[in-house]
């Protein structure tokens, strides 16, 4: 038998304000610009100073347009769109949204071009695609219209490092279902070998070992450096990838020199010929959210907030709300569109207030992070970066741990000797033999000089270097070095063996 009853619990909900701008804090620089025409769009009452100048013109248009107090639509129609519930126009506090400081704006320091500033527009390069540029080689071909959209097909299957990682089977069913084309391997065979005779070297192959061979097959065969690289990679792949150096030269008969000369060539092949022809999409730019510089010793952090406008409330809306204050006409419509109006004047409210809560947050948290590693940051020497995780930072700064990750995940910052992002000041601690605590970074970096220094004949394996940094009085295990080793992508011992 059921029963009812009533169960009072305690919950924790974010209110909408505070979604917005839990939301506008983990937006990076890059896309914060992109945020915010995406908010002037869909809310009229948020406006760009920038666009001032056109306001005049602007208003001697909407002179043209039927005033709002001769609205003749259904009211009930508004109503179902807002709710019974908003307050009615007799709760709303015009002042609220008519003080000076609102309309004079929201402007930071380093926000955008100033008013004497000469906007210049950036010129973007482009470049065709691997695809387009395939494409135009498979023309040159004296192909019938079939053949060529084979050939389409196989082009379309091309990843973006220039290979073809699909079975030739699969493409031969894909040509019968899509586009109706009854074919064989043996003919997608002989016309994948005409496409791997395109431009890069290398493209189109199915295998690494086959895009190597591809390129050594189009320098000089006359050359026996080239000739011993040919017969390494086609009859010796495997000993090659394992760095098996005695056993190649057994194999082949070649002397310890002839293999040197034949590896200096394969080195210098290029494993992944797509990459290079990549389209301009792919390129990724760094736009860092903080700028530091050291003025004499003395740290001097700024946000860069180049792309954010300067935002303000309309001052059209904040105007038309006035007036509808001091008009004598009460009706019902006229209380609806003040509802309406106030609640685009407070969603233009808070987004500017979530915009200023951010860069406060912002530059809170690199600040704090600034003080924590501030001998780093005189310097850039990573054996001064000190072991910090975020509660660190939290507790500094008096904010959620969630908040400061949302900072470190997704911002960067320009020093004197580099951009970094943020979360490359977080690491781990290690005690050394003193009982003194030091960063994980330290201890990378000093493991990533003893492999340089290394003897690359005979290369150091993990014991050994874990026995190093022993005897520096660094405490971590075996399994700890190749963790460390394999974030810095250092392959092993066997990997890093050179002639």
């Amino acid at each position: 038998m059921q029963k009812l009853g009533q169960i009072q619990t305690l919950q924790q909900k974010l209110s909408p304000q505070q979604i917005q701008f839990i939301k506008l804090l983990q937006v990076p620089t890059a896309e914060l610009s992109a945020r915010i025409e995406e908010e002037l769009e869909i809310n009229p009452a948020l406006e760009d100073t920038r666009e001032e100048e056109d306001y005049n013109e602007r208003e001697t248009n909407d002179q043209d347009d039927e005033p709002l107090d001769d609205y003749e639509g259904d009211a009930d129609d508004f109503e179902d769109d807002y709710g019974s519930e908003h307050e009615s126009y007799e709760d709303v506090d015009i002042g609220d949204y008519l003080h000076d400081d609102e309309m004079g704006g929201y402007k930071m320091q380093g926000d955008g071009p100033s008013p004497d500033e000469e906007e210049r527009e950036m010129p973007l390069a482009t470049n065709d695609s691997l695809t387009d540029a395939l494409l135009d080689q498979l023309g040159y071909l004296a192909l019938d219209d079939r053949q060529y959209q084979i050939g389409m097909q196989l082009i379309g299957s091309i990843d973006s490092e220039g290979y073809i990682r699909r079975e030739l089977q699969g493409i031969v069913n894909d040509l019968a279902f899509s586009q109706n084309i009854e074919t064989e391997e043996e003919e997608l065979e002989d016309l994948l070998q005409q496409i791997q005779g395109f431009d890069p070297p290398g493209i189109a192959a199915r295998t690494l070992q086959e895009c190597l061979e591809l390129q050594l097959k189009r320098k000089n065969q006359q050359d026996q450096d080239v000739h011993n690289a040919l017969r390494i990679i086609s009859l010796c792949f495997e000993e090659f990838t394992k760095k098996h150096y005695n056993k190649i030269e057994k194999r082949l008969d070649i002397t310890e020199e002839q293999l040197r000369d034949a590896v200096n060539v394969i080195i210098k092949l290029n494993p992944k010929p797509g990459e290079n022809t990549s389209d301009f999409a792919r390129n990724h730019y760094i736009t860092p959210d903080f700028i530091l510089r050291n003025n004499n010793n003395k740290l001097e952090l700024s946000l860069n907030s180049k792309n954010a406008p300067d935002l303000r409330i309309s001052k059209s809306y904040a105007e038309m709300l006035d007036t509808y204050d001091k008009s004598s006409k009460k009706d019902k419509t006229l209380k609806q569109a003040v509802v309406f109006l106030k609640q685009k004047l407070d969603a233009a409210k808070w987004f500017i207030d979530a915009i200023k809560q951010r860069q406060q947050t912002l530059l809170r948290t690199m600040n704090a992070i600034v003080e924590y590693q501030h001998e780093y940051f005189l310097e850039g020497d990573e054996s001064k970066l000190k072991p910090m995780i975020l509660k660190d930072i939290a507790n500094e700064i008096g904010m959620d741990i969630s908040t400061v990750s949302r900072v470190a995940n997704s911002k960067s910052v320009q020093t004197d000797f580099g951009i970094f992002p943020l979360k490359y000041f977080f690491s781990e601690s290690i005690t050394t033999d003193t009982g003194e605590d030091v960063s994980s970074k330290e201890v990378k970096f000093i493991l990533k000089e003893v492999i340089e220094a290394e003897n690359k004949r005979k290369p150091l394996s993990d014991d050994k270097l874990e026995k190093i940094l022993n005897d520096r009085g660094y405490n971590i295990a075996r399994r700890t070095v190749a963790k460390y080793r394999e974030q810095m992508n250092i392959p092993v011992a066997r990997l890093r063996k050179e002639l």
